[in-house]
């Protein structure tokens, strides 16, 4: 089994960050609005994301993408993507 890190590009052009370990059922929830959060900001994109064998691991990298310092390594780590698609 593996456990998933994911980022979603919002219509507003915020990035959702996420962890689950069923990754397409968690996707079709937010494109489908059964998210609460999401379901305002349709349509969303999965941008990136990371499998972890080790649920613990996942939770600890998630954690760290939604600090500041996490945001920002995120933002470069995807800053050509988010460029070639005309977010920024």
């Amino acid at each position: 089994m593996f456990y998933y890190v994911y980022l979603l590009l919002l219509c507003n052009n915020q990035i959702y960050t996420g962890s689950t370990d069923d990754l397409k059922r968690r996707l079709y929830e937010h494109k489908t609005g059964r998210d609460r959060f999401t379901s305002r900001h349709l349509p969303v994109d999965l941008i990136h994301y990371e499998a972890y064998k080790n649920k613990k691991d996942a939770q600890i990298r998630e954690r760290y993408l939604k600090t500041t310092e996490g945001k920002y390594f995120l933002k470069q780590q995807i800053k050509e993507l988010l460029i070639d698609l005309g977010k920024i």
